[in-house]
């Protein structure tokens, strides 16, 4: 099953949409519940990240028998260091966007974290990709 959302960039009213809806699809397939939520944080945090920092972009999620897939593209500006930006608490976002509660550093860590894979395709100024791979414990 293949599922396509486009995020709204600068809109923190909507941000989170698409992690959310996905997570109701996922539970009404009745994927575990753990890894519903692993995906739903995963995808979350890109989500996010899109709005803070590239103006949105699109998310598309392929659901297989043993693994659900994420990626996440957007034409913004690109990690420029993207060692640096994987450390817990690193953040280049805006002082308003803390102010609202965001920007905290721990989206690419959360990323990591949540994925079985993560594989981050970026470079200054071509935007970036982000791949997440979450397998389905027990699938065949």
């Amino acid at each position: 099953m293949h599922y396509h959302f486009a995020v709204p960039g600068d809109d923190f009213a909507r941000a989170g949409n698409a992690s959310a809806e996905m997570k109701k699809i996922l539970q009404r397939l009745g994927i575990p519940h753990a890894v519903v939520k692993r995906t739903a944080v995963a995808m979350y945090e890109a989500e996010i990240n899109m709005v803070v920092h590239a103006g949105g972009g699109e998310a598309d999620i392929d659901i297989g028998d043993d693994e659900i897939t994420i990626v996440m593209r957007d034409s913004g500006p690109g990690i420029a260091d993207l060692e640096l930006a994987m450390q817990d608490g690193y953040s280049t976002a805006p002082e308003l966007v803390r102010e609202l509660g965001f920007g905290a550093g721990m989206g690419l860590p959360n990323m990591k974290r949540n994925a079985d894979e993560l594989t981050i395709d970026t470079a200054p100024g071509k935007g970036t990709t982000v791949t997440m791979r979450i397998r389905i414990p027990g699938a065949e």
